[in-house]
């Protein structure tokens, strides 16, 4: 088994390492109110990896890729709610207050910690791509001589934690950003990953169950 989820774990950095929209949630959040206030965000994430992977195991992922009006349902709902975050990322008029050294940057309007959490989670839970590929990566890795569901439960913990490594590293990295940019950087780098956002939505309305 160890050698089995040191293999997961490598496959597993390279997918979730490749810029997504958790990690663009992280990279704003990070460079808007520091990595602290950012966590609530990559925990909102971590919980969809470990929803995800038990609805994977539940066969929602074959359900998806059989459905065509399941399918659609999951997928235009992920669209909507990446454009919405994308617009509302270009539109920033957030002003950021510069830190004291040692403090994180603060932008007016800041959202809760509640609101950091479920968009994140909203983000990650209706992106019918990660059932999709979860469902066709994850059995590779299952044993099924032996009780699947501890085994489920290990490979979930390894993806949830390469994840929540990650998305630390983009939150720190924007952070670090804005410190370099200053005054005006949050509102560029939101007008980035808003951009990239809405790109990521296309993406997703024209992706297929085929693909």
């Amino acid at each position: 088994m160890i050698e089995t989820l040191i293999l997961f774990a490598a496959v597993s950095f390279v997918a979730i390492a490749t810029p997504g929209p958790t990690m663009l949630l992280a990279l704003s959040n990070g460079s808007r109110m520091g990595v602290k206030a950012a966590l609530p965000g990559m925990l909102g994430a971590v919980l969809s990896d470990f929803l995800l992977i038990a609805a994977v195991a539940l066969g929602l992922g074959a359900l998806l890729a059989a459905s065509e009006f399941w399918f659609s349902v999951v997928k235009w709902v992920g669209v909507a709610y990446l454009a919405y975050l994308g617009v509302r990322m270009l539109r920033s008029t957030g002003t950021l207050a510069l830190p004291a050294e040692g403090e994180a940057a603060m932008v007016t309007g800041e959202p809760t910690r509640r609101a950091i959490f479920l968009r994140s989670f909203l983000v990650a839970v209706t992106n019918p791509k990660g059932y999709l590929f979860v469902s066709a990566f994850l059995p590779q890795f299952i044993n099924p001589a032996e009780p699947q569901w501890p085994q489920y439960v290990a490979l979930a913990i390894t993806f949830a934690a390469i994840d929540f490594a990650m998305m630390l590293s983009y939150a720190a990295a924007g952070a670090q950003a804005i410190r370099r940019l200053r005054a005006n950087g949050v509102l560029w780098l939101d007008r980035v990953c808003g951009g990239a956002l809405l790109a990521l939505a296309g993406s997703l309305a024209f992706y297929r169950r085929s693909a």
